[in-house]
């Protein structure tokens, strides 16, 4: 049994060594969460408005936001955060008190959580029943307003269960942003497996363990969302 000892004691190191440092693991999935939450707000603004244009625009803007869409969601997500940081001049678009590579990596999941949001709430308006915009345009409201006003509030309400979906997409992408050298979990995590390299297996099950309790609250709080919002006869 004496062979054991040494593996044993090394364990336990490695770790002591992920405990000594968990201040800087959790300062790297504070990054994480704010990534995560800047991009699902970006999607959420671009992907909603996409979906209704798709569906009720005219034929050349609905055509166009389709292809875009489709363009966008056929892209892997580390090309299109690799664009965004090294080639796509985005001077202009810094408009966050955040390093480049945080808000590169925020215009690139960003916009491909809207080609995804997009198709989300396009489908939820189409599982509306045609005949309340009909209804709502019959006693003088204006299409658009019929739209927003009345299809919108029960579209936003039937996409909760495909958003959680999607945000847990989000969170788990973020860690591609180690491909352009933002600091967070994941790389936090590899910086500091290279200095202790035996304990690379307790730093990754410390990071996974994180990713999972990010993942589980956020899910448990849209749960709480979707029944406390959810259209009565629907719940």
């Amino acid at each position: 049994m004496s062979w054991l000892e040494p593996i044993a004691f090394s364990a336990s190191e490695d770790w002591l060594f992920v405990l000594d440092n968990y201040e800087y693991l959790l300062a790297g999935a504070v990054i994480t969460v704010a990534l995560t939450a800047t991009s699902i707000v970006l999607g959420l603004l671009l992907g909603f408005p996409a979906g209704a244009i798709e569906l009720y625009g005219g034929r050349f803007s609905s055509g166009v936001v389709r292809k875009v869409g489709v363009a966008v969601r056929g892209t892997p997500i580390l090309v299109i955060m690799v664009f965004t940081f090294f080639v796509f001049p985005l001077e202009w678009v810094y408009v966050l008190p955040a390093s480049e590579p945080f808000q590169a990596a925020v215009l690139a999941l960003g916009v491909r959580s809207a080609a995804y949001q997009s198709q989300i709430f396009r489908g939820a308006l189409q599982s509306i029943d045609p005949g309340q915009l009909e209804a709502a345009e019959s006693i003088g409201m204006s299409r658009r307003k019929a739209i927003g006003y009345v299809l919108v509030p029960q579209a936003l309400r039937r996409s909760v269960p495909g958003f959680q979906n999607e945000f847990t997409i989000v969170l788990k992408d973020t860690s591609i942003a180690f491909a352009i050298g933002l600091g967070e979990l994941l790389r936090h995590s590899h910086d500091l497996m290279t200095q202790q390299t035996t304990a690379a297996l307790e730093l990754f099950v410390f990071a996974s363990l994180i990713y999972f309790l990010l993942t589980i609250s956020t899910n448990r709080t849209l749960d709480y969302v979707n029944d406390r919002y959810a259209i009565p006869g629907e719940g």
